[in-house]
C-alpha cells in the first residue's frame, strides 16, 4: 500500500512484508499478506483483490434514469441497479462502460462524462468501480451473456429516491453512483 505523503498521511501507512495466494478463482483472488505497522509490529492481513468494475449513470432526454432488475445469487433476491460490469484485463474503463451499457441494455450513448471512483469494500477488498454518466441515449439491440437474465427500466430521479428510501435499492454501487451523480451534475467530460 502506498502513502500520500503530501498530506502528511505516512505515519498511517502499512508496510508489505510478504504475501501469499488462498485462493484464485474466476472474479476473485483472495490473498493474505504480512504487513508491518506504523507502531513496527506485524499483523495479517487477508484481502480479495478485484480487476475493478465501471457503473453507468444513463439519463434519457426527460431526465429518467436507465436501472436493470437483476436476480443475485449472493443475497438470494432480485436486485435494482444500474448498468455495471466486470474490467476485462487492461481494459480503459470507459471502454469497460460503452461495452456493459450497450451488451446489457442494448442502448449506446451520445455523450460520457465520468462521476469519479468508488471503493466498494475497503475493509477487505481492493476492487475500485468506475463510475460514469451517460446521457444522448440511443436504443440498439441489447447483448447478453448466455447466462445472463435481467430486465431494463426507466425511473424518475424522485422514483429512485423513494426506492432507496423504501429499501427496494439496497445496492451499493447505485446507491453511491446516484449521489455521484446527483451532486455532480456538470461533471468533467472524458
Amino acid at each position: 500500500m502506498s502513502a500520500n505523503d503530501s498530506n502528511g498521511e505516512a505515519y498511517l501507512v502499512e508496510t508489505l512484508i510478504s504475501s501469499e495466494e488462498i485462493f484464485k478463482g474466476g472474479l476473485l483472488h483472495v490473498v493474505r499478506d504480512q504487513v508491518r505497522l506504523p507502531n513496527g509490529r506485524t499483523a495479517s492481513r487477508e484481502y480479495v483483490k478485484h480487476p475493478g468494475a465501471t457503473c453507468i449513470v444513463a439519463e434519457f432526454e426527460d431526465g429518467r434514469l436507465l436501472l436493470e432488475r437483476q436476480f443475485r445469487y449472493p443475497t438470494g433476491r432480485v436486485m435494482i441497479e444500474f448498468p455495471a460490469g466486470k474490467l476485462d484485463p487492461k481494459e480503459n474503463p470507459l471502454v469497460c462502460a460503452q461495452r456493459e451499457l450497450k451488451e446489457e441494455t442494448g442502448y449506446w450513448a451520445r455523450s460520457w462524462h465520468t462521476l469519479g471512483d468508488i471503493h466498494l469494500a475497503i475493509g477487505y477488498s481492493d476492487e475500485v468501480i468506475h463510475v460514469f454518466h451517460a446521457n444522448g441515449l440511443v436504443q440498439g439491440d441489447a447483448m447478453l451473456d448466455q447466462d445472463e437474465f435481467l430486465e431494463v427500466f426507466a425511473a424518475t430521479p424522485e422514483d429512485i429516491e423513494q426506492m432507496i428510501r423504501d429499501n427496494r435499492i439496497t445496492d451499493a454501487k447505485t446507491t453511491s453512483a446516484y449521489a455521484r451523480w446527483k451532486l455532480l451534475r456538470r461533471p468533467n467530460i472524458v
